[in-house]
């Protein structure tokens, strides 16, 4: 099956302007989001899709491959479904540009549950913060996310769940990651939805499908990586990379 890893990116962000573009250590945020794409095994393609010029020179200059969309597209998933229609392919990801950390074997673990026989209609990754990391689980820019028994998507949620009334020691907490797998057909389905009452809520794109009954199956790392929505976060990620890379 073709996998084709698309990265939306686009130069506007409310917390972060021009975040796409940010210098880390040489390079800017998005062109480390895609070499680090590159890296997947089951990707057999990876380009980026944007609607700024100026992105797009920047990107075809470190030798990406670039795909231009429209300015219409209300979140990064329907960019992606836009772009997909150019690009074909039987899996579609949905990596996001702030991702510079992202593991590529754990992209690799997220396309696998699409590959099998009896396919999610869709997964993403999520990472297991330790219960005591009070500083991420209360704060409104890391997503949060509550799972059933067998690791499907409960909830999405910028606020701290479950509600810590008894803290248990045991109580998982888990920060999602900007990524998701998806067939063709039920990206297109998400893109042809109108925004949820509850993605505008929280300003979350991924409440669309849970709130139209899509399965999103969670694939669960131990890697802590950031991605970058804060100029703190970015501060963060420049200083990884920058200690991984000494010289």
């Amino acid at each position: 099956m073709k996998v084709v890893i698309i990265i939306p990116a686009r130069f506007d962000s409310t917390r972060l302007p021009g975040k796409m573009l940010a210098d880390i250590e040489g390079l800017p945020l998005v062109v480390r989001t895609w070499r680090q794409a590159l890296q997947s095994r089951l990707a057999s393609r990876v380009v980026v899709a944007t609607d700024m010029p100026e992105i797009a020179a920047v990107l075809r200059e470190n030798g990406a491959e670039v795909v231009m969309t429209s300015s219409s597209p209300v979140c990064g998933t329907e960019r992606i479904a836009e772009a997909a229609r150019q690009t074909g392919g039987d899996i579609i990801v949905n990596l996001q540009g702030d991702e510079p950390l992202i593991v590529p074997n754990d992209i690799d673990l997220a396309i696998e549950p699409l590959l099998s026989d009896n396919p999610p209609d869709c997964t993403t990754l999520v990472y297991s913060m330790p219960p005591d990391d009070t500083l991420q689980i209360d704060d409104p820019h890391v997503v949060k996310v509550v799972m059933d028994v067998n690791g499907y998507a409960l909830y999405f949620s910028r606020s701290p769940i479950p509600f810590r009334r008894i803290a248990l020691p045991e109580t998982p907490f888990y920060r999602h990651i900007g990524l998701y797998a998806f067939t063709p057909r039920v990206l297109e389905q998400f893109a042809a939805l109108p925004p949820s009452a509850l993605e505008q809520a929280e300003s979350l794109e991924q409440l669309r499908l849970l709130e139209n009954g899509f399965r999103m199956k969670c694939i669960v790392t131990n890697i802590d990586y950031p991605g970058v929505n804060t100029f703190e976060e970015l501060e963060l990620v420049r200083s990884i990379i920058k200690g991984a890379n000494p010289y």
